[in-house]
């Protein structure tokens, strides 16, 4: 198995066992100048000239194209900006479009409520007998028929890390006549994706989890080629006109995935995700993987064994897992304040879930067995039963 792990590329707190990295990924070395240099050589300097001497028109669909190498997406299918939940609804929108004589959209009971709030909101303002339809993440292949217009799945899910299959839940939807929406927002440079081959539609993510964009580094949306110049964005934006500059007062779409862009682009977090996306040069996402599931495999025996007080919440097959392993603990939250104050830094997911994520470009097999003898501390010794530990935060 190839080696992975660039530890030196990353800054990481001293004393810090980082395993919140599928929540937000530590800042690379080479970002602080990147950005400094945008800000202060570009910005300062350029001043609106920027947009043409320092390419920052174009750098939506470059960074695009560093992202679809992760997700097996073809060059010019992917194009960057906004937050996640507008790509979300870009491309529920644009799906349900796709399939005018269906009222359903099918997803599961275990997607990111963001999701299931942004196809909420788009079958209240539809009207016409749309609806939501939600059942249990394993029932989901049983629940495509003749009805569902659309399935919108998150890959791996952000309690537990069971994870979907991907192309044989594409191939069901589409034998149902259905089309499929996946959210990568916990397997994009967590695990080996291929949009290409699962020959779905449509795909979304984020890019401050796994792929170390920083807090509101901008999301991702990938339109399969062949209907790039059919997809409608729903959110017509500027940005997304064939000819913004031409002012026309009338929208057209722009070519191919460009017509997903949306609003002016973030360039200073853009910048940040740009030089971020060099860690990956040469990573192959099998390895990636490889790693990923051995330093799973070994947290997940060594806490059985030394904190007994947790039971496992994720799936024990870690080929439907994701990058990610959850533990229930009735005083879940309590308890990861407490490791957080020890330095081991993973979060809390309610109603009872204490979450770790596996990033093996940073960790190594010595920071899990580090991390699991500070958590044995912190149950053997009830650490965790302090006021403070249980005065819940805005972000858990």
């Amino acid at each position: 198995m190839a080696d992975v792990l660039r530890k030196e590329q990353f800054i990481l707190p001293e004393g810090v066992i980082y395993l919140d990295g599928n929540s937000l990924g530590p800042m690379p070395v080479s970002v602080p100048a990147r950005v400094s240099g945008v800000m202060n050589e570009e910005w300062a300097q350029m001043l609106i000239r920027g947009w043409n001497q320092a390419g920052w028109m174009a750098m939506p669909t470059e960074v695009g194209d560093a992202v679809g190498r992760l997700i097996g997406a073809p060059a010019g299918s992917v194009v960057m900006g906004d937050t996640l939940s507008i790509k979300v609804y870009q491309a529920l929108a644009a799906a349900v479009k796709m399939r005018p004589d269906r009222r359903v959209i099918l997803s599961d009971t275990g997607n990111f409520p963001s999701d299931l709030y942004i196809a909420e909101g788009l079958v209240g303002l539809l009207g016409q007998g749309y609806e939501l339809r939600k059942v249990a993440p394993e029932e989901v292949a049983d629940a495509i028929d003749d009805s569902v217009a659309v399935v919108m799945l998150t890959e791996v899910d952000y309690r537990t890390g069971r994870k979907h299959e991907m192309k044989p839940m594409t191939e069901a939807a589409h034998a149902a006549g259905a089309v499929m929406v996946w959210d990568l927002a916990h397997s994009a440079g967590a695990l080996p994706v291929d949009l290409a081959g699962s020959n779905c539609e449509f795909a979304v993510g984020c890019t401050y989890k796994y792929l170390n964009g920083g807090p509101g580094a901008p999301a991702f949306i990938y339109v399969r080629p062949d209907l790039a110049d059919q997809a409608e964005p729903a959110l017509s934006g500027w940005l997304g006109h064939r000819a913004p500059f031409d002012f026309d007062l009338d929208y057209a779409p722009g070519k191919g995935i460009e017509r997903m862009r949306v609003g002016t682009p973030p360039i200073l977090q853009m910048a940040a995700l740009q030089e971020a996306m060099k860690v990956w040069e040469g990573v192959d996402m099998n390895d990636l993987r490889a790693a990923s599931v051995e330093l799973q495999e070994q947290f997940i025996e060594e806490v059985e064994k030394a904190v007994p007080q947790l039971t496992l919440a994720s799936p024990r097959d870690a080929a439907v897992r994701g990058s990610q392993v959850s533990f229930r603990f009735e005083h879940g939250y309590a308890a990861m304040q407490a490791l957080i104050h020890r330095g081991v830094i993973g979060d809390f997911r309610a109603p009872d879930i204490m979450r770790f994520g596996f990033t093996p470009l940073y960790l190594d097999a010595d920071d899990v067995s580090a991390a699991v003898a500070i958590m044995r501390d912190v149950m053997e010794n009830e650490l965790w039963d302090v006021d403070a530990y249980k005065v819940r935060g805005r972000v858990t």
